[in-house]
């Protein structure tokens, strides 16, 4: 079996998580961060370790592979792992965050990537900004990056150079609503197959929408009535195989009808209180 770290859509065979007990720490932690952090309301600690552990049973269910990062005192966001890096047969890419109370995740992440053994292409420094929710690989060789509050042209471009063999896709985002926000490119897109992507139109820039079209994709598009409880967040784990958050049950229709088979999980405390959905809180490591 060839594995790559430079899909989003193969079958899932490793991925690393950080335990919503490990980034939340506890109920006094949650209370002195959540509001400074946006949180759209308070976690509660308990259940949402609960719909961690019902998350994690539904990814070992597809006989995916976990390595856990650890407790580190880097605030509730670090529940959401894929942001600090980019995985890439080259070795991880560590991102250097827009979202400054985040800043010491990309380093925290280095050291667990080390200690496991596991190549280092090389990170994003200086003026340079990349997260990792802006980065969706469209093919092995194409990697589209959305440009905007979170993600900056200087860190795009150190990106070019640590993957001189990837055509880096650059995206404009929309200003939507302002740099508090967390607007990704995967905000806007999940890719569901080699020729199907999950999106949300509406915060498309026409000449990239225009290009996954031509590029073949077909497009599921997400209501708007579903996109702010994460409609448009969804995590393949093997092509037309995807993992969802529940309550969504239009994009569930659309998804379906397309061929898609679709997972739901509870994800109240863990998902839509912070805005990260399951592809948010995973780094998979490992396709194919």
């Amino acid at each position: 079996m060839l594995l790559t770290c430079q899909s989003d859509v193969a079958p899932l065979r490793r991925v690393a998580l950080k335990h919503a007990r490990d980034a939340f720490v506890s109920p006094e932690r949650i209370a002195g961060q959540w509001v400074d952090l946006a949180y759209t309301a308070e976690p509660d600690f308990d259940e949402a370790c609960r719909e961690y552990d019902a998350f994690v049973n539904l990814l070992e269910s597809f006989s995916v592979a976990v390595e856990w990062l650890p407790a580190e005192d880097e605030g509730l966001d670090s529940l959401y792992v894929r942001d600090a890096s980019i995985a890439t047969d080259r070795g991880v890419v560590l991102c250097a965050m827009g979202k400054a109370a985040r800043a010491a995740e990309p380093a925290a992440q280095r050291r667990f990537f080390e200690s496991r053994g596991r190549a280092i292409a090389g990170g994003i420094s200086g003026a340079g900004r990349v997260e990792g929710g802006d980065a969706t690989w469209l093919r092995g060789d194409v990697l589209a990056v959305g440009r905007g509050y979170r993600t900056n042209a200087h860190g795009i471009e150190q990106l070019r150079g640590l993957l001189p063999d990837v055509d880096v896709i650059e995206v404009p985002l929309p200003h939507w609503r302002g740099p508090g926000d967390v607007l990704h490119l995967m905000s806007m897109i999940s890719p569901l197959a080699d020729d199907l992507l999950l999106v949300y139109s509406p915060l498309m820039v026409v000449p990239f929408r225009n290009e996954l079209l031509a590029r073949g994709f077909s497009l599921v598009e997400v209501p708007e009535e579903e996109y702010d409880s994460q409609g448009c967040n969804v995590l393949a784990v093997a092509p037309r195989v995807a993992v969802a958050l529940d309550g969504n049950p239009e994009t569930r229709r659309r998804m379906e009808a397309a061929g898609v088979e679709v997972h739901a999980y509870s994800g109240r405390e863990i998902s839509l209180k912070g805005c990260g959905g399951p592809t948010c809180l995973t780094r998979p490591l490992e396709r194919g």
